[in-house]
Formats: C-alpha cells, sequence, structure tokens
C-alpha cells in the first residue's frame, strides 16, 4: 500500500509542511486523553510504523524513540480527566490534537486528523477514517499517543495500586470493574465513564 499518499496530496496541492495528527485514551474509564502531532520528512516511510493497536506494546516502545528522531516535529499533548467531564470526551479529544497541532515547534502548514471530525485548528485540515492505518505520519501520531499515555498511566499504577492500571491502562476489563465496584474511585477515574457500570450494579443487587 502507498503509506504517503495522503502527505504527497497535499504536497501536490502546494502545501509543504503536513502533519499527521491522532489521540489515545477515548474509551478507558480512567486518565486524561493524550494525542500527538507529527511530521515527517517529505517521502520518508518509517519502517515498522503501522496502526499502534496493531502493534506489540514492545514495538510501539521501539518505535517511540524511532519516529521522534525521525521527525522534523513532534508535539504530544493531553486533555485532562476534569476537562474530559467537563466537556465530554469528544470536545477533550479535540482539545488535545488541538494542544498537539499548536505545540508543533516547526509549524505545519496542513494536518491529517484520524478519524470523522476534525479539531478547531487555524490551518486546512482534513479527517481521514482510519488514516493510522492509510498515512504514514497519522500512522506515527497514533503511536507517540499511545506509548505516552501508557506510560503516565503505569506511573499511575504506582500511586494506586489497587486498580491495576498497569495492566488494563484504564480500560473497563472486568479486573478493573471489580476494583472500582471493591475499592470505590481514585482522583483519575472519569466519574461519567462510570454511571453505566454503577447502574448495572445497583441493578444486580436489585435482583
Amino acid at each position: 500500500m502507498d503509506w504517503l499518499k495522503y502527505e504527497n496530496m497535499a504536497y501536490e496541492k502546494g502545501y509543504a509542511s503536513v502533519c499527521g495528527v491522532d489521540e489515545a485514551g477515548r474509551g478507558p474509564l480512567a486518565g486524561p486523553v493524550c494525542a500527538a502531532a507529527v511530521i515527517l520528512p517529505r517521502g520518508v516511510i518509517i519502517e515498522g510504523v503501522n496502526d499502534s493497536k496493531k502493534l506489540t506494546e514492545k514495538k510501539r516502545e521501539q518505535l517511540f524513540d524511532v519516529i521522534k528522531e525521525t521527525a522534523l516535529s513532534y508535539n504530544i499533548a493531553w486533555a485532562s480527566v476534569e476537562e474530559i467531564e467537563e466537556i465530554n470526551i469528544l470536545n477533550a479529544a479535540m482539545l488535545a490534537m488541538k494542544r498537539a497541532v499548536e505545540g508543533l515547534s516547526l509549524k505545519a502548514d496542513f494536518a491529517y486528523i484520524d478519524g470523522n471530525k476534525t479539531p478547531p485548528i487555524e490551518i486546512p485540515c482534513e479527517a481521514v477514517v482510519k488514516g493510522d492505518a492509510l498515512s504514514m505520519s497519522i500512522a506515527a501520531a497514533s503511536i507517540l499517543a499511545k506509548v505516552s499515555r501508557d506510560r503516565l498511566m503505569l506511573e499511575y499504577a504506582k500511586e494506586y495500586p489497587q486498580y491495576g492500571f498497569e495492566k488494563h491502562k484504564g480500560y473497563g476489563t472486568t479486573l478493573h470493574t471489580d476494583a472500582i465496584l471493591k475499592y470505590g474511585e481514585c482522583p483519575i477515574h472519569r466519574p461519567s465513564f462510570l454511571k453505566k457500570l454503577y447502574a448495572k450494579q445497583a441493578k444486580k443487587n436489585d435482583r
């Protein structure tokens, strides 16, 4: 497949600095959402880069440094649990992506965004559904976002060992939901994401 198809389309339209943008952490019950923006040198394909979900943790970790070393510019940004609760997860993900693009040391003049919605950024951009499996720069961004968030969740695992964050990174596994029901919430949980869990448990208790 042509990993540079989208980047080349932007270059052909006259853009000179094209970034790929992706986020990680929309689905978990805990932790912030992370986004990354990456500008790669024109024509560069990094061997092994793919949609972060298709790679092993070890491979993502290896590629993390390679991407950072290869990129002309990259930026990793966040939206907090408080922001997720205040403006909802979709808007928080858009906010993180906006921050990722705006924080690039080398400014992009065009952005490809993974998904079907674009954040409110000041440069032209285009959403690419499943872009992390179609565009080299989006795939690179997906790896930076995923590894950054996973590393943060490993830090939280030390702070809140009872939840097993090192095993599930905050996603709603049985191990995680059982721990929430046993110990209650901690400060990095997303209260709005736990409503279904509590409702299900209440229904079970009423039987």
